[in-house]
Order: C-alpha cells, then structure tokens, then sequence
C-alpha cells in the first residue's frame, strides 16, 4: 500500500461526512498517473506554491500602494493570513485540509497589479470583463507553465472561483470564502493603524464590544462562530456576522475609498490603461505566451492576461520604459 493510499484510507476513517476525501474526488481535465506519495489535493497545493504567479504575489498591492516599510501587508502575506485562518476552521470541523489549504493559496493568483483599482480599469477597458477571482482560474488553466497550465482538480478551481461571493462546491471552499474576509477586514485595520489613517478609537463599538479589541480577539471570535456553527453549513451565527458586517461596512467606508489610501488610484489606472493600449496596438511586443494566447482567444483577452499578471513594480518599470523618455548618454 502507498502513502498515498495509507492517507485517503486515513481520511475516510477521521474527516466528517461533510469533508471532500480525495478518495473517489480530484478529478482533472488531463488524466495523470497518481502520485505515490501525495493524494491530489496535496499535489495541487504543491503545483501552486512552485507557481510563477504564487511568487509574484509578493510584488501585488494588498490596499496601500507600493507602501514604504516592510510590515505592511502584500497579496502574498494576505493569501498567506487567509491559508492560516481557513486551515484552523478545516481542522476543528474534521475538513479536508490540504484541499483548503490549497484553495486559499490559489485565490488570488490572477489578482491585478495596484490592487482592485488595477482590476476595475481592466474590467472597464477589456471587452470580456475582468474579476481577479474567475482570473485565477485562467491563471491554472491557461496561462501557467508556458500556457500548459497546472492541470488542476475541479475542487480546487471551484472554490478559487467561488472565493468572493458565490456558494463552492464543496465545504473547504466555503471555510476560504469566510477565512478570505476575516483575513483582510483585520489586518486590513492594522494597517490602517499604521500608516495613520486610522486609530483604533474609530473602530465601531458595538462591533468591538462583540468581536473584541484587538485583531487576535477578533480573530478569534470570528473563527469560534464558524467552528461552533459546525460544518453542514458553513456561516458565522447571526449575531457575530451583524458585527462583522458592521465592521467591514465601516472599512469601506473609512479605508477603502479614504482619498489618502487611494491618493494613487487615478495614476495607477491610467499607467494600466496606457499598458493595455500600447500592446493592444503592438502585441508582438508582448512575450512569446501571450502571442500564443492572442492567437488561441483573441488580442483582448491576451493583453488582459498580460497586464494582470505583472506585479506593481514590473508594470511601473514598463511604463517607465515605453513612456518615459530616457536621458541622453
């Protein structure tokens, strides 16, 4: 018997009615000979880990842009925070761990450089449309490993394409949906608080009375009333989800669409826009990939995938080499 074989016997014995085995699920497009060792949800946690994407996360605006300082938060340390948090609700409810684990690593993969401003001027100018989270699916079917793309499972696609708004297929989706939005209400507030456009006095009281003062607290409390609402519906009781509700409208308000914290915004979306034009009317210039993918779909959809796929820092170099002139020599 394999390891393999040793941990799906494992998990159909210990995980709860509701979990997602990878016994008799982890379908793929492609057939591929099974892994003696990892079962297939962990192999895809593994595929997008090793990703190029996963790693230019690092260089992707969480909500500051480019901010100075190094505690600041990024796309990676967020999808990082949402993979923590989804993996302790999968284990106190007996859920397929390394399913959620890599749902959460995965969803934000085909997020926009400059955060949901890049994505609202991509959505805006691409005649497809554009959302970071049907993006990431693009990002594991098509794009990645050459246009090869990673060969996932339908699960984990499912719940990358079911992260922001929609019911997933399966319960660990739900668990990264949830763990998606407590990961960045809080350290969302955190770094608000440091970059002083908040204090935590501003906070809403009735939502800290019930959440708790601090992110930890907070945390906490939304996590316990996921794990305590059990796993046949995955939800947070009526009262602790009114206060986060308050919580994350009062971030809307009072972060989200704050003139300090989008300061850059209407730059950000004009270097975009100016990026989408440019290789619109030259794709040649584009890599040899997104060629492939203009012929494949069309010179649209290329682009976008082009322009989505650049960190921060790439695409304002990029600009800087295409639209800056260059002093004399």
């Amino acid at each position: 018997m394999t390891v393999r074989e040793q941990t799906e016997i494992l998990e159909s014995s210990t995980l709860s009615n509701y979990a997602c085995t990878s016994s008799g699920h982890g379908r793929r497009i492609l057939y591929e000979k099974k892994c003696p060792m990892r079962t297939e949800f962990q192999r895809d946690r593994d595929r997008i880990l090793h990703c190029n994407s996963f790693r230019r996360l690092k260089r992707k605006t969480q909500v500051f842009l480019s901010p100075i300082g190094d505690h600041y938060r990024t796309r990676l340390t967020h999808t990082l925070e949402v993979s923590q948090i989804a993996r302790t609700i999968a284990r106190a409810l007996r859920l397929n761990e390394d399913l959620t684990e890599a749902i959460a690593l995965g969803h934000d993969l085909g997020h926009s450089p400059f955060g949901h401003s890049g994505e609202a001027i991509l959505d805006e100018i691409c005649p497809h449309g554009y959302k970071h989270y049907l993006q990431s699916v693009r990002v594991v079917d098509y794009i990645e490993k050459n246009g090869k793309g990673l060969n996932l499972t339908y699960e984990v696609k499912n719940g990358i394409a079911c992260h922001t708004n929609q019911i997933a297929a399966t319960a660990e989706g739900n668990v990264v949906r949830l763990s998606d939005k407590i990961a960045y209400i809080n350290h969302d507030i955190e770094d608000a608080v440091r970059a002083g456009i908040l204090k935590t006095s501003d906070l809403p009281e009735n939502s800290i009375k019930v959440l708790g003062n601090t992110k930890s607290e907070r945390i906490t409390t939304l996590v316990s009333s996921i794990i305590q609402n059990g796993a046949d519906e995955i939800r947070m009781t009526n009262d602790i989800k009114k206060a986060h509700d308050e919580l994350r409208s009062f971030m809307f308000g009072s972060v989200y669409t704050n003139a300090a914290a989008k300061a850059e915004e209407k730059k950000a979306k004009n270097l975009v826009e100016q990026l989408y034009m440019y290789f619109k009317k030259y794709p040649e210039k584009m890599p040899d990939d997104y060629i492939r993918i203009c012929r494949r779909f069309d010179i649209d959809r290329a682009v976008c995938d082009y322009i989505s796929g650049m960190s921060d820092g790439y695409a304002v170099d990029l600009y800087m080499e295409l639209f800056v002139p260059r002093s004399w020599k």
